[in-house]
């Protein structure tokens, strides 16, 4: 596959190996082969795997997604990445286009079951049904096709990418079988270094934590130097720390580098509503997000 690298590290800088969570032919896969078509791809048991894959040196980026467009945010990433060690060195928008896949010479009306991970069974739910097909959940999207594969039966398929189509010897029955059009994973780019953008440059995007002190109005305050500086944020998540319900952190992007003036004076005016604010990465914003922005 060819592709151009969208993110803050160059494939140049990149040739090497790249970590995923999931197996071969997976939509986090197909998101490494199109931002870094130069690296070599290592699929990971989980998001924690391929975050040592990085820290041990087996790998020298990571391709770990945060949100999508439909299923909305990754809940394991959040909760990981302030503990990582590792760095936000760019982003990357990778469409999600699901195919209707069956083993060589398989005909679509003599399907029986779909096979795919819950998530992407509910993205497909208008042609399981305009093909009366039983949905069947398995562990993940490329390895229901793996699965497939491996049957050989003419009554089974699975719901995957072209990618896990092509890696596993499988017929596409039908492309972008998906219900929305709009389905997209975004992805944080992850390294053991962290990029370093010149303040200068345009486009730049900035990911941190926080918390918030434990009184009244606290996030409200916190988060009005953003506003004041005229400071746009794109992400705000938040979530518990270690059970507790009184201690809670948030997962932020938002446009600039902190030492531009306007997110320089934000970030100086949240730390006096915060315990803790920690910059996890400063990278280019993806080419994705600047063309979407233009549209709208």
């Amino acid at each position: 596959m060819t592709g151009v690298p969208t993110t803050g590290v160059t494939a140049s800088q990149g040739v090497g190996v790249i970590a995923f969570q999931g197996v071969l032919g997976a939509y986090s896969d197909l998101a490494c082969r199109t931002a870094y078509p130069a690296m070599r791809t290592l699929p990971c048991e989980s998001f924690e795997t391929a975050m040592d894959a990085v820290r041990d040196g087996s790998a020298q980026l990571a391709m770990l997604p945060c949100e999508n467009s439909l299923a909305g945010r990754v809940p394991d990433i959040h909760a990981l990445l302030p503990g990582s060690g590792l760095f936000v060195v760019g982003e990357h928008f990778q469409r999600v286009e699901h195919c209707l896949l069956g083993v060589k010479g398989a005909r679509i009306e003599a399907l029986k079951r779909a096979h795919s991970h819950t998530v992407a069974l509910g993205q497909v739910r208008k042609i399981l049904r305009t093909l009366g097909l039983t949905p069947v959940v398995e562990a993940d999207t490329a390895g229901s096709a793996q699965l497939v594969a491996q049957w050989g039966d003419p009554a089974e398929a699975a719901i995957a990418s072209s990618l896990a189509a092509e890696i596993y010897g499988l017929e596409i029955l039908r492309a972008n079988v998906e219900d929305a059009a709009h389905n997209t994973t975004r992805f944080y780019v992850m390294s053991k270094k962290p990029a370093t953008p010149d303040a200068g440059l345009p486009d730049l995007m900035t990911t941190f934590v926080f918390r918030v002190r434990n009184v009244p109005a606290a996030l409200y305050k916190a988060l009005g130097g953003f506003a004041t500086n005229g400071v746009n944020m794109t992400k705000l998540e938040s979530y518990m720390v270690n059970g507790e319900f009184t201690a809670t952190q948030f997962l932020c992007d938002v446009d600039g580098h902190p030492e531009q003036p306007a997110l320089r004076r934000a970030l100086e005016e949240l730390s006096f509503f915060s315990t803790e604010v920690r910059v996890l990465g400063v990278y280019p914003a993806a080419a994705f997000r600047r063309t979407q922005g233009q549209a709208e």
